[in-house]
């Protein structure tokens, strides 16, 4: 067993059950960190661990920092803002990012850590919470081949399967286009069963037909049912799908590619996320489809 020290920043759903799972590996998790303090003081009475009280002291506490934030502003605060930073005496560190970003702030995170004297790995995470306790997450892998296989030893025990598709930054373009078409699958879904259900079919003859035919989907197997019963606990939320979406939409307008449905599919989850409902189940989007249910 490696007995390096890994520290994790970001404690939401997936950042807390990738620590529990390390954890479990028998790896040594010495410290978590969180700009929510209470979550962060939680994880670590279950765990064992200490809170850091910043980043600088994040990295001194690890030899491996795995870092699982929001979004780009976020990415941004931990690297590549002036002050306190987890690239403070980063030489020999190891980071490994999980984050949906845009590929731009992937490649700058590892420009920068690169010229810390530290290795950089972007690990998109094509899974979800399940996954992430579980140790069964699918990744895709940006770096250089030499970071990449210095992190094999961790990343073995978090994923059930991993593909390197190139240098920093190309991750992150795959990951988009996932979270593109997952999105979108999502909406189609959602305005199918909503227009099923008006027409008074029923729903659940619509599930069974959809699953043996071309409409079906893993979509459809994640969220269908949820769709129907409104069950919308959070395992990916419509605010990151809108992010997502967006992340995407953005990567085709700087290629010049037309992509009118994704753009239609982030409308869609913008609107949710404007009607509050943003921390729902992506499969939250079919409260705007099924007759009756989107508020005022």
């Amino acid at each position: 067993m490696n007995d390096r020290r890994i520290a994790i920043v970001g404690v939401g759903r997936m950042g807390a059950n990738m620590a529990r799972r390390l954890k479990d590996c028998g790896h040594t998790v010495s410290v978590v960190y969180d700009v929510r303090r209470e979550a962060a003081e939680q994880l670590a009475v279950e765990l064992g661990c200490r809170v850091a009280d910043s980043l600088a002291a994040v990295t001194s506490a690890a030899e491996v920092v795995l870092t699982v934030v929001t979004d780009d502003v976020a990415m941004r605060e931990l690297f590549l803002t002036p002050g306190d930073s987890l690239l403070e005496r980063a030489e020999g560190k190891l980071f490994l990012n999980c984050a949906t970003l845009s590929p731009a702030v992937q490649v700058a995170v590892a420009e920068a850590g690169v010229a810390a004297g530290a290795m950089v790995v972007e690990a998109c995470m094509a899974s979800s919470i399940t996954q992430a306790r579980e140790g069964t997450l699918y990744l895709m892998l940006g770096g250089t081949a030499e970071a990449v296989a210095a992190a094999g030893w961790i990343l073995e025990d978090l994923a059930q399967a991993r593909r390197h598709v190139g240098n920093p930054g190309q991750a992150a373009k795959v990951k988009a286009l996932v979270n593109m078409v997952m999105n979108s699958n999502t909406a189609a879904l959602a305005e199918g069963l909503g227009l099923g259900t008006a027409l008074g079919l029923d729903p659940t003859l619509l599930l069974e037909i959809f699953s043996q035919t071309g409409a079906n989907s893993r979509v459809l197997a994640t969220d269908g049912a949820d769709m129907v019963d409104r069950e919308h606990e959070c395992y990916f939320s419509a605010a990151h799908a809108a992010k997502d979406s967006g992340i995407a939409n953005a990567m085709a307008a700087a290629a010049g590619v037309a992509v009118p449905l994704s753009l239609a599919t982030e409308a869609q989850y913008l609107r949710l996320c404007q009607l509050g409902l943003g921390e729902l189940d992506k499969s939250g989007i079919a409260e705007l489809t099924f007759a009756g249910r989107a508020p005022a």
